[in-house]
């Protein structure tokens, strides 16, 4: 008799992202119990229903944090986090040892997700969580963010004033900060690493590789696929586009 399949349950409240969420997991072969789009109905589900092996946890639901799910019921399923929320409040769960994707979940970092999960002496993250540490990581007003970044351009080194910045974005294996002058510089950073030295009330992740400043901001346009595309002050190579799965909260972020 072959190994018996594991039991998930996604809750996510964007049920575009659920469903493809979905259909990810029963591609890798793992039995998928339900998708749930709320805290409320998550609740009533874990009253009524045995627990699954493993949970895809949205960080910010509809009507508020998913913590508060364990608030209510006493879950020992393991956790792994799906979210749009920057590095710095990611680095919340890395202290907690909780796993956790960034959306738009990319297929091979969901594989090797589950991999490490399956590796696990069923499992670790079973251990207890502590949820109040962690929403205190998420939204202590401590963290020192920069206003100004150096570059090497040639034997010079170049200031950059954050207020000056348009954009962070990926592009051939590099990170460039996009100024209002139009002139693109090479960063020592990924995207990933300036997500915890910006301050996030000004800057907003719209897509994996691109970082838009909110006061560069000229325009919004509505784009294909339920996206919305971004237009600043200079011309790019490339559409600043906020990613299907990131627009909701990028709604919540520019109100």
């Amino acid at each position: 008799m072959g190994e018996k399949n594991l039991q998930v349950l996604i809750v996510e409240d964007e049920q575009a992202a659920a469903r493809r969420l979905k259909r990810l997991l029963e591609n890798e072969g793992l039995e998928v119990l339900g998708t749930l789009h709320s805290l409320k109905s998550a609740i009533q589900w874990f009253e009524s229903h045995q627990a699954p092996d493993l949970i895809f946890l949205d960080i910010q639901l509809s009507d508020g944090l998913s913590f508060t799910i364990f608030d209510h019921v006493s879950i020992k399923s393991a956790l792994i986090f799906t979210t749009a929320y920057d590095e710095y409040a990611l680095q919340a769960f890395k202290l907690n040892s909780i796993d956790y994707l960034l959306k738009p979940i990319v297929k091979e970092e969901l594989h090797e997700s589950i991999k490490k999960f399956k590796a696990s002496p069923y499992h670790s993250s079973k251990e207890t969580i502590d949820f109040e540490d962690i929403k205190k990581l998420l939204y202590a007003d401590k963290q020192a963010y920069k206003t100004r970044f150096t570059v090497q351009v040639g034997s010079h080194i170049k200031i950059l004033q954050l207020p000056e910045i348009i954009c962070f974005y990926s592009e051939n294996k590099g990170t460039y900060a996009l100024m209002e002058s139009g002139r693109s510089y090479l960063m020592n950073h990924t995207i990933e690493g300036l997500e915890a030295e910006i301050p996030p009330e000004s800057f907003f992740r719209i897509s994996r590789k691109c970082i838009v400043q909110l006061s560069h901001i000229q325009d919004i346009i509505s784009y294909s696929s339920a996206r919305l595309q971004i237009k600043i002050g200079v011309p790019t190579t490339f559409d600043l586009v906020v990613s299907r799965e990131r627009v909701k909260d990028f709604k919540l972020w520019i109100s």
